[in-house]
């Protein structure tokens, strides 16, 4: 099976994004406006394609500077466990060097740190978080 195409920046679509998060994250679908979050908010964004179906997303959030954020990593169950994730995270993190970021952050579910820690590289650091909703 040739790799997925992979895109910067790619293009998308509210609808195919609200329902690959739908699926990754286990809710119904919502109608958020994904393409003007992720253009008035994000340093860039990573989607993958297998043909014209969105199979994969990332997006790279930052403060302006020289911090930049993974946020939503998902890839659709039919694809899972073929890599799609590791390339999306490494191309998050080539554009997000490219554009002078000196650090990549990420927080995720502890049954994800195998593929953050291990297939992705990122390191254990102290962090802290506040949930803000309970």
């Amino acid at each position: 099976m040739p790799e997925e195409d992979l895109r910067w920046r790619g293009e998308l679509e509210n609808g195919e994004l609200n329902a690959l998060h739908a699926e990754a994250f286990g809710h119904p679908v919502l109608p958020i406006d994904w393409a003007g979050q992720v253009r008035a908010h994000s340093l860039g964004w990573v989607t993958a394609r297998d043909g014209a179906k969105l199979v994969g997303f990332v997006n790279v959030a930052w403060d302006g500077g020289v911090h930049a954020f993974i946020l939503d990593t998902m890839v659709t169950a039919a694809s899972e466990r073929r890599g799609i994730g590791t390339r999306l995270v490494a191309a998050a993190e080539a554009e997000a060097r490219a554009a002078g970021c000196e650090w990549l952050h990420v927080d995720f579910d502890d049954h994800l740190r195998a593929f953050y820690f291990d297939a992705c590289g990122f390191r254990i650091t102290p962090a802290g978080v506040i949930a803000l909703v309970r």
